[in-house]
């Protein structure tokens, strides 16, 4: 019986997909004096459209000052086998007013439409949490990281949601001895997650200040978690090799038990694998060096906001903000990468081209890796309040 539910079977089936026609990225007036929504923009990407490469739509949120950030599916491949879920709804966390925002994509995906808004107020209610970030689905429910208690203090915690968009309440049966949360991921078929650390929402609201993480208010640890009874079971400190360890991914191959995090202060990648006793370890394997700039009273970081994995587990994809460079590394032997291709956009060293005659803002941040891996889609907007104290620098 062939199945219908949401994404693919496997990796190699999802690399054999149709190229993607349309993306979907966040824009923010948060932060900039500008007193207008956030908004979601649709962006035409199929070379054949008259409308190839412009923004072909934008959805702003009913609020002002959401700070839109990270955002995720309400399905995927996770219930690939269930042919009463479909992929269809985006979920678009506020950071600052801990508003969820429920998107309806599949109506008209070129113009998507809000569903539902699950308000802040509500969450901090029910869940005691605030500041959202990561947003995964898991089967037919939905698992979003949360930074911060409903006073905006570490560590946090997991909110839960039905398919209808409903608070079940917190996922995680504890959050341990855990300081900090972040981004997330699992590997069921060995009954694990890892998460990760950035700081409180009281601390990096504000802005960033050096001097907290030498006072450790941001976070250097990664945690290993026992998936089936929602718990932390082991933490690994990565110390000043790991300085605000921010997204994890694991291998796409389901069997694997690699995964990677990078750390974007230390502007590190730290590489995990169980060993062949069944104990979890963890290296670095990639270190950017800080580079020297006349305006910077200290060595510029890269600042590794992002990693991302091709579907064939081939490459890794990293970004330096500050430094203003993209990085392709071949990961064929996960314990030692080897770097393939770089290309600069924006960043402070003064490398980057201009792009059809216009300087590039910023520096590379998210992006998105095409399924078959042929292009990868960059934006450079980081966090509002930490892209000025940047600048001012």
């Amino acid at each position: 019986m062939e199945c219908c539910g949401p994404g693919y079977a496997s990796p190699q089936e999802a690399i054999k997909a149709p190229n993607e026609k349309l993306l979907y990225t966040i824009a923010i007036y948060t932060g900039t004096g500008i007193q207008k929504p956030d908004y979601l923009a649709t962006v035409d990407v199929d070379p054949g459209s008259p409308t190839y490469s412009q923004v072909i739509h934008r959805l702003e949120m009913p609020g002002i000052g959401d700070e839109l950030h990270h955002m995720g599916w309400n399905a995927c491949s996770s219930c690939h086998d269930d042919s009463s879920m479909s992929r269809k709804f985006l979920i678009l966390p506020g950071v600052r007013s801990n508003k969820l925002h429920i998107v309806d994509t599949a109506t008209d995906p070129r113009a998507p439409r809000l569903h539902k808004i699950i308000d802040g107020a509500d969450i901090k209610a029910k869940a005691n949490l605030s500041g959202p970030h990561t947003v995964h689905c898991l089967g037919s429910e939905i698992i979003i990281s949360f930074l911060g208690d409903a006073k905006g203090e570490a560590p946090g915690g997991y909110l839960q949601l039905d398919k209808d968009f409903n608070i079940v309440g917190r996922w995680e049966n504890s959050m341990g001895d855990i300081k900090f949360g972040y981004d997330f991921w699992y590997q069921p078929r060995h009954n694990i997650m890892v998460s990760s650390e950035w700081a409180a929402p009281n601390t990096f609201m504000p802005g960033f200040d050096l001097e907290e993480v030498g006072h450790l208010k941001y976070g250097r640890e990664l945690h290993f978690w026992d998936f089936e009874k929602k718990k932390p079971i082991e933490s690994f400190y990565l110390g000043e090799d790991g300085l605000l360890p921010l997204e994890v991914k694991f291998h796409h191959n389901p069997d694997s038990t690699h995964g990677f995090c990078g750390a974007a202060l230390s502007t590190n990648v730290i590489h995990w694998w169980k060993d062949d006793n069944g104990q979890w370890k963890w290296e670095k394997v990639i270190d950017v060096e800080n580079e020297m700039h006349p305006d910077w009273p200290i060595p510029l970081p890269g600042v590794m906001s992002a990693i991302l994995i091709s579907m064939d587990d081939k490459y890794l994809y990293l970004n330096n903000w500050l430094h203003g460079d993209m990085r392709q590394y071949d990961i064929s032997d996960p314990h030692k990468p080897v770097l393939t291709g770089q290309v600069f956009m924006g960043g402070l060293l003064g490398k980057a081209p201009k792009v059809n005659g216009v300087e590039v803002a910023g520096g590379p941040q998210m992006f998105q890796l095409s399924l078959d891996g042929k292009r990868l889609y960059v934006t450079t907007s980081l966090f509002s309040t930490w892209i000025i104290n940047s600048i001012q620098k």
